[in-house]
Formats: structure tokens, sequence, C-alpha cells
């Protein structure tokens, strides 16, 4: 059987997300970590590679999803789809740009959309600009992201400065106009050698249009929202059989944690109230003298803890406590180093018989599982926006619910542990 959708993915929260809203479609989906896993997998109808490429060196960044595509087109999929965060996040250099170019020359596409919205959490782009809810995305919280801070909302303007294409808008007018409408002007920006265009995005509907006009393009570009809108389009086409369903995923028992490193409010506030009821260790970047001294700091105090509950770790702060850990180490530096603590902090609870992990920020997710060495997760339905859980396909299985930072409700680490015991029991 070859796929019908390969999806690459710049980080694990959202490759996870699309793989479960892929599963409650009905849809065969896999999902792996490495390129090298898509040959060794069995008869699908869909398959996610899931990379942590989002914030890295764009050369690097385009290198390693370049060979996830490939792998893909190997295996015959019949379209690819590059999946980015619903707050198109990048930088001037990239990654999505840079990303994006290599796709279409892979490909063999004449061009193709980028359609980031997401109506149901009020991600929406209307005259090019990128809206979160009320606010223009330059004015939200999103200006002080630590690494792909968002202070230009119009994202024709944003794509063009990270891409050799050019950039066009398919405005809402044509947008929800959809069918022929839609064709036409797309044809018509491509006579003006327009390879790229951003879909104004407001409605499910408008979804329902962009999801029609590009099922049978070889490329498309988006958040993982726009692919819940393929399946029924496929199964009119009779590409795919299945009915809707809810995968159960196994119950997985062990100790569990939760590891933070996202720095979004959601999931500060979220970790404010996993602590009414669970202790949680802040580390501060800022005072931290290197990654050993805090790794060491937190098994001393977490393992006595584990066998009367769930524990938390941190490196989450505020923009301030971020600003200085920054001043201290660079971007990229205090980042690498929060990641390199719960790597580190991942691979020696589940030496001391944690199996059970929630995991918040995409970057930090992508950090846990590489260095828990996961190639394969069995990953279950949709539960939620920015929500994935899965559980590792081996004798002693770790479950993980690995979450996007801006996202998930206020109680979610309490419930998804609880629900990695007790599966029936929905977040």
């Amino acid at each position: 059987m070859k796929p019908i959708f390969g999806v690459v993915a710049d980080d694990l929260t959202g490759g996870m997300e699309t793989a479960a809203m892929l599963i409650a479609q009905g849809v065969n989906c896999a999902f792996v970590t490495d390129p090298d896993a898509v040959e060794s997998l069995g008869p699908v109808e869909a398959i996610v590679v899931a990379q942590k490429t989002r914030v890295i060196p764009a050369a690097e960044a385009v290198a390693r999803n370049e060979r996830a595509a490939r792998a893909l087109l190997d295996r015959g999929a019949r379209q690819i789809f590059f999946k980015y965060c619903a707050t198109f996040d990048s930088t001037d250099q990239g990654n999505i740009g840079p990303v994006s170019d290599m796709l279409l020359a892979v490909t063999g596409a004449p061009y193709t959309v980028f359609c980031p919205s997401s109506p149901e959490l009020k991600r929406t782009v209307y005259n090019g600009h990128l809206f979160l809810a009320a606010q223009l995305i330059s004015e939200s919280p999103k200006r002080h992201d630590p690494l792909t801070p968002m202070t230009d909302p119009d994202l024709v303007r944003v794509l063009q400065r990270q891409s050799e294409a050019k950039v066009g808008l398919l405005a809402h007018p044509v947008i929800s106009a959809g069918g022929v409408a839609l064709e036409n002007a797309v044809t018509e920006q491509a006579a003006q050698s327009i390879r790229f265009f951003i879909t104004d995005t407001i409605y499910d509907k408008d979804l329902d249009n962009i999801a029609l006009l590009t099922l049978d393009w070889p490329l498309v570009t988006g958040n993982s929202t726009i692919v819940q809108h393929y399946p029924k389009f496929w199964r009119a086409k009779g590409l795919v059989q299945g009915a809707p369903q809810r995968r159960s995923l196994p119950a997985v028992a062990g100790k569990g944690v939760v590891l933070s490193g996202s720095c979004a409010e959601r999931t500060l506030e979220q970790l404010a109230d996993f602590e009414k009821s669970h202790p949680v260790l802040r580390l501060d970047l800022a005072a931290v003298e290197g990654a050993g001294q805090a790794v060491a700091t937190a098994l001393e105090w977490a393992l006595p803890k584990l066998d009367a509950g769930p524990v938390g770790i941190s490196t989450s702060a505020a923009p301030e406590a971020v600003s200085a850990a920054q001043a201290l180490y660079g971007r990229d530096g205090a980042a690498a180093l929060a990641e390199h603590i719960v790597g580190d902090l991942a691979v020696a609870f589940h030496q001391q018989g944690v199996r059970r992990f929630v995991v918040a920020g995409g970057e930090t997710s992508g950090s846990v599982v590489e260095r828990l060495k996961i190639r394969n997760l069995r990953v279950g339905a949709y539960g939620g926006p920015g929500i994935g859980n899965a559980v590792t396909e081996e004798a002693d299985p770790v479950a993980l619910c690995l979450k996007s930072g801006k996202l998930g409700p206020v109680d979610l680490f309490t419930r998804a542990l609880n629900t990695m015991q007790n599966p029936e029991v929905a977040l």
C-alpha cells in the first residue's frame, strides 16, 4: 500500500497532533521520528515524520526535512504536507521558507499554499495578517517568544524575507467563494510567477475550500488544523475506507513526571495548577552552574518524592527571567542549556522507573524523545488542540503526553498522567 499522505513536521508536538487528527478520522497513520524508519513500516494510509527542526540552523533543517520528504516519496506518498505552528514560528533566517523552497523542488510542485490558521483556537489570517483572537500576532504575547518572536503580522512579508520564491496572497473573498473562483485566482497569480500563497482563513468553511483546492497538489503546507478537512474528500475519491474512530492506548503504570521547558503563558498556568496538588521544582537558568549541577540538584530533590506521586520539574520562566538567562548564555545558548537539562533528566528518570512523561513545549518534547531514543510511537486519537498522546511499542512501554507550550486545558498535567494509567478516562 502506498500512503496517500506524507507529513514532514518541524516538531514533535505538532507532528503527533497531526497523526492523532488523522487517526481520529479513521486514517491508518504511522508516526516516526527518524526518516530511516519509514521504509520498514507496514501498510499504512499516512505517515508522519516528526523531527526537532523548527529552530535549528536553516541549512540543517533543510537537510533533515529533505531526508524525511525523500523517504516518504520513496514509499510512494501521493502528497507531502509540511507541518509548522499556527503562529508561523520562524525568523527571517527560516526555517519555514528555506524548508518550503526545498520541498517545492523535491516534489516538483509548481506552487503551494501556506495555511497556518486554526479558527477553533482563534488563530486566523485576514488580509495576509496573522491574528491571535482580536490581536495582531505582533501585539500578542508571541512577540516575546524567546526563540521565534513574531513582531511582523504580515505573513506575506514574513515569508518573503525567508524564501527565494515569490509570495502572494489568496484573499478572503476568493477563499470564501472557493471552487472555480479560487482556482482562477491561483492560475492568475501563478502566471505572475507567484509560487507561494498565504491563505486568508477565518472560518472552518475556508479550510474546507482550501483542502478541496489542494486535494491533488503534490505539496501543501500549514498548521495541523487543515489536515482534519482532507479525509472526507479522500473518502469521496475512494482513497481511504475506514470510518472515524477512537483509538485507545494501552494503560501504562509506573512513576510519573512532568518536564516543562515552554515559557508560554499557558504552560506557566498549567504548572501553577499542577503545583496545587504536586511538588514542582523550578530551575532558574540564570542561577544554575551548568547542566550537570542542575540535573543533580533536580534528581536529589525529585527521587525521594516519586513513590508518593508525580512531580514536576521546569525550566519555564516569565519573560524577565528568560531575558536574564539569554543575557548570560545568548538566545540559542539558553535554549540549548534548558534542552540539555531536560533531556538528561528524562534519561535519568527513565532509569529510575519513570514510565509516564508529560512534556510541555515543542523543543522540549523533541529533546526528550531524542534522548530516550524513541523512533516509533503508537499515537492515540485526537483529544484536543496541541496535545499528543502516545505509547512506545515495546515490552516495557513508556507513555508520553507531548503538548504545545501555548495550548491545553489548565489542569492538563494531572489529567494526562491519570489518563495514562486509565486510558478509558478521556482528557
